[in-house]
């Protein structure tokens, strides 16, 4: 329980309901917009932060999080510049656990070693790196745990008992369920297979149980709270960064607000799950 992770979790579970964990792509539209969204994400009902390190060939993200990462790209944005921006956000933030999402390739090239030592002074405190699977753990998981990272699972519908303690074996935080096959933003959560899953992740670990993939409306994240611990939301909140976007693809002066309004929601729905009708 020493980590901001597991104090969260637990600060949530004492409090008898689920979390929010919004992802947005570091650096889109820019990094000042961006940084904006970021400090105030925490007041806008964001338990834990997700932020994508971006990347050109992010395999396992739909359209919308592919679009947010060229945007992000093509403004300058690099691994350096996303542990800057965390650092700084962590400057005035000393309690909402921020994890870092994305692909193996970055990491790689920034150097694993430098990586790790870098993002934790930075105050990141987890990894969800989708391209690494359990087979690979000694590249960059044992690493990372050994460097008091969090190293975060995914489990999928395709995940079966066999295969379920395997990813499990050095995952650290929570489980990340995706809970549709495919990549982000293209299908809708079904409630139920949700519950289903959860129920049997808890059956193999401790860890809490966060579910992603396929969470657009404030209902949908309702309905995934009543299971599961953490409801994770991405590509409707980089969406709704696009919809207020100028035809140079530049900030328009709304889109703060407006994302952050969405988060607001999101966190309504989450938060009001569990709730007993008076």
């Amino acid at each position: 329980m020493s980590g901001r992770i597991a104090r969260r979790f637990a600060e949530i579970k004492a409090a008898g309901r689920a979390a929010l964990i919004p992802y947005l792509t570091c650096g889109d539209p820019d990094a000042k917009t961006f940084a904006r969204l970021l400090a105030d994400l925490p007041a806008s009902g964001a338990d834990l932060i997700e932020i994508g390190m971006p990347f050109s060939d992010p395999m396992a993200d739909g359209p919308s999080i592919q679009a947010a990462g060229l945007r992000a790209l093509k403004a300058g944005m690099t691994l350096k510049e996303t542990l800057a921006i965390v650092r700084a956000f962590r400057a005035q933030d000393a309690a909402t656990p921020v994890v870092l999402m994305g692909y193996y390739n970055p990491i790689f090239i920034y150097g694993v070693a430098r990586f790790l030592a870098d993002a934790k002074s930075s105050g990141v405190d987890g990894l969800i790196v989708v391209d690494l699977p359990p087979e690979h753990d000694e590249e960059l998981c044992l690493p990372a745990l050994a460097a008091g990272l969090d190293f975060i699972r995914l489990a999928t519908p395709t995940t079966d008992d066999r295969r379920l303690p395997t990813v499990l074996k050095h995952s650290a935080g929570f489980v990340y369920y995706v809970s549709v096959a495919g990549v982000t933003g293209t299908k809708s959560a079904d409630a139920q297979s949700v519950a289903e899953a959860v129920a049997r992740i808890r059956r193999q670990s401790s860890l809490p149980v966060a579910v992603g993939f396929g969470i657009r409306t404030a209902a949908q994240a309702a309905a995934v709270a009543l299971s599961a611990d953490a409801a994770a939301v991405g590509s409707a909140l980089v969406e709704e960064v696009a919809a207020h976007l100028d035809a140079a693809g530049k900030a328009q002066p709304e889109l703060v607000a407006a994302v952050l309004g969405r988060v607001r929601a999101l966190a309504d729905g989450v938060r009001g799950a569990r709730r007993v009708p008076a």
